[in-house]
């Protein structure tokens, strides 16, 4: 089945001071669509993007390796079969580190910036203080990306050339969806750390398989959450809910049963399929890969009419 790609691209980026020039990210991203949209589904894999632009390279303390600690990394491959089942899939190319699609548009720590923040800026929000805002100050491992403070500006630059257009076109893909079948669903693909690191809530813990995450059953339907589990459970992972993750921005702002929108979130154990310390892919990609391919067309097999609002938008809006 042969899958249409619509590529957003941009023009060589200027970023920080002096004469540093950096190179744009180019696509950004790309949606994947289907020859035909059968599923009611978008799925989304926000955090795998490993493209590092050069500015941002000379300006991270980090090596190559260390910089790369927050890539939820070959989950885009991971869940690549979703275009040949009816869904669109859409994966950024531009790194977690760089700039965060999962968060607010304006998480933002004052700490990382030379000049005083506007007062829209959220700087106060639990992933902010834990230096994960929407430009991170810290990867996952709590190590500080920056030798220096940036601008706002900058900040601003990577906002509206990859965020934004990144929420626009994942907002476009589940509006024609919602159109298409009167409700939709997005799976938001992730992957975890093995073990809880030093800004995580779970620190030390050695985590599950699979972690679900609906907001504790707001953000979609639980009879979706309980069907995704099951078919997960049965190919032997172990699955929990909410658990250290319960879901991110997107997961909170898509999710809007009540008029149809329905999102969860997926969180996969990286142990299963990579070397964390390498970065690098093991044997068991292979395997969960083709769970993850079971799971999509075993989702493509299922009448998910039940998702579809007791009330309708314009009803829910008044």
């Amino acid at each position: 089945m042969l899958h249409c790609r619509r590529q957003t691209r941009v023009k060589e980026l200027r970023i920080g001071g002096g004469d540093r020039r950096g190179f744009a990210i180019d696509p950004p991203f790309e949606v994947l669509a289907p020859s035909e949209h059968t599923l009611p589904f978008v799925f989304a894999s926000p955090h795998s993007g490993r493209v590092y632009p050069k500015s941002f390279l000379q300006a991270t303390r980090l090596d190559g390796t260390a910089i790369r600690r927050s890539e939820d990394s070959f989950v885009d491959e991971i869940f690549g079969a979703a275009p040949t089942f009816g869904a669109p899939l859409i994966k950024a190319h531009f790194p977690r580190a760089f700039v965060d699609p999962n968060r607010e548009p304006y998480e933002l720590d004052q700490a990382m910036f030379d000049s005083p923040l506007p007062q829209y800026v959220n700087s106060r929000s639990p992933r902010v203080l834990a230096g994960l805002g929407t430009i991170a100050r810290v990867v996952r491992d709590g190590a500080e990306i920056y030798g220096r403070k940036i601008s706002f500006h900058e900040a601003l630059m990577r906002i509206d050339t990859y965020y934004k257009p990144y929420h626009a076109a994942l907002r476009s893909a589940l509006d024609a969806t919602h159109k298409k079948f009167n409700f939709a669903a997005l799976i938001d693909c992730h992957s975890m750390p093995s073990i809880g690191g030093p800004l995580d809530q779970d620190i030390g813990a050695t985590r599950p398989d699979i972690v679900l995450g609906d907001r504790f059953g707001t953000s979609c339907a639980r009879r979706m959450t309980d069907m995704v589990e099951r078919a997960l459970a049965m190919q032997g992972f172990a699955v929990v809910r909410n658990n250290p993750y319960a879901g991110g921005y997107s997961t909170e702002h898509y999710g809007r049963p009540t008029v149809g929108l329905h999102t969860l979130q997926i969180e996969i154990n990286r142990a299963l399929y990579m070397d964390e310390e390498r970065m690098e892919r093991t044997a068991g990609l292979k395997r969960v890969t083709s769970a993850i391919t079971t799971l999509i067309r075993a989702m493509s097999e299922v009448d998910w009419r039940f998702l579809r609002p007791a009330i309708s938008s314009s009803q829910a809006a008044q």
